[in-house]
């Protein structure tokens, strides 16, 4: 069942198009996250959904029904903000209680609400202090609190993590993830930061420039991208891309004098033709060792510059005249100016068209 859908919405700032007729349909109880860089219109979009916004074009509903027009607090959504936004003067418990007193929510109901809050945030020894008092992280379980106490079917989330450190950003990632699970309630959350993406969602919606350019499971963006802008934008480190010719009937791609082998690979639509093509490869897909001598493409390079990350190393060098970048174990020793032996398998990567950068 739909629980969300947007309909053909468009916004503009002027005579700037920020929201260009987007079309997106979330199932209920899904995790949909919408990525994208500065700029490209995902924290828009949210607010357009929230009702904080007017869209100049299109129409949004929410659990059935047409919510274009209402106010943010009849659209039976709770938001979460960057920023905490928590009352400073009040208490924990004040600021979980403070939206449902102004609904006139009766007494009895407001204590059990916050209650339940209180224990799935794990808040409960926290209600009665003040928000200078606690820790980033436990701030932003206040205000996902406030969210919940709300008891709606829809949550949005703006970049909620993006103020805390690295450590704690990773563990309240779990326990969204694990809220999501427990709740299985429609989740709408924007971030710039892929790991967030790619762990959180049950669906990704990349965006660039006001424009959705692909909505599917984070294993289907990783290894099918749409387009070279979404294959660059996702994995760390990025991806390999060769500039090159799709030749020989689509079995080669040719890119300086190296030749790439294609035999295997799955076409969008209809067969491989010669055409100018882009040629993306994933660090993780580089084989080193002794396999090496299995993969259809090998190659001899030069380590230009090594950076152990711990459980596993990059390595930088070039191939095809072109910056290469792939993964070994974390145990691998390895110095610049070693010279290895990598090989992989070229149709287990994207093409790309040279001209509209869609996959091929």
């Amino acid at each position: 069942m739909t629980n969300v859908t947007v309909k053909d919405l468009t916004l503009d700032f002027g005579a700037v198009r920020v929201l260009d007729k987007l079309n997106i349909d979330i199932q209920e109880g899904e995790f949909l996250v919408l990525l994208g860089a500065s700029g490209c219109g995902k924290s828009t979009l949210l607010n357009c959904i929230a009702g904080l916004l007017d869209i100049s074009d299109g129409e949004i509903h929410i659990g059935g029904r047409n919510v274009t027009w209402e106010e943010p607090s009849e659209r039976g959504i709770g938001m979460v903000f960057q920023s905490y936004a928590l009352y400073p003067q009040m208490s924990v418990e004040g600021n979980l209680s403070f939206g449902l007193k102004n609904a006139r929510v009766p007494k009895p109901e407001i204590a059990k609400r916050v209650a339940r809050a209180a224990e799935i945030l794990q808040i409960e020894p926290l209600l009665k202090r003040k928000p200078a008092a606690l820790s980033g992280g436990q701030r932003q379980r206040v205000a996902i609190g406030r969210a919940l106490v709300r008891d709606v079917d829809v949550f949005l989330f703006d970049e909620p993590l993006s103020n805390l450190d690295a450590k704690l950003r990773a563990d309240l990632r779990v326990e969204l993830k694990l809220l999501h699970q427990k709740l299985d309630n429609t989740m709408i959350y924007v971030t710039h930061d892929q790991v967030e993406a790619m762990t959180l969602a049950d669906r990704i919606a990349i965006m660039r420039g006001g424009v959705v350019q692909q909505i599917a499971s984070p294993s289907e963006v990783y290894d099918r991208p749409s387009n070279k802008y979404v294959a660059g934008f996702i994995g760390s480190p990025t991806i390999n891309f060769f500039e090159g010719s799709i030749t020989d009937g689509g079995r080669e791609f040719l890119s300086a004098d190296l030749h790439f082998p294609l035999t295997g690979y799955e076409a969008t639509q209809g067969a491989l033709t010669a055409r100018p093509a882009w040629l993306g490869i994933r660090p993780e897909a580089v084989i080193t060792g002794t396999d090496v001598a299995q993969q259809p493409f090998t190659a001899d390079i030069t380590v230009e510059l090594v950076e152990p990350m711990g459980s596993d190393t990059l390595i930088y060098t070039t191939l095809a005249g072109t910056p290469f970048r792939f993964r070994m174990s974390g145990k691998a020793s390895v110095a610049a100016g070693d010279t290895l032996k990598i090989g992989f398998d070229p149709a287990q990567g994207s093409l790309f068209d040279k001209t509209t950068e869609k996959r091929l």
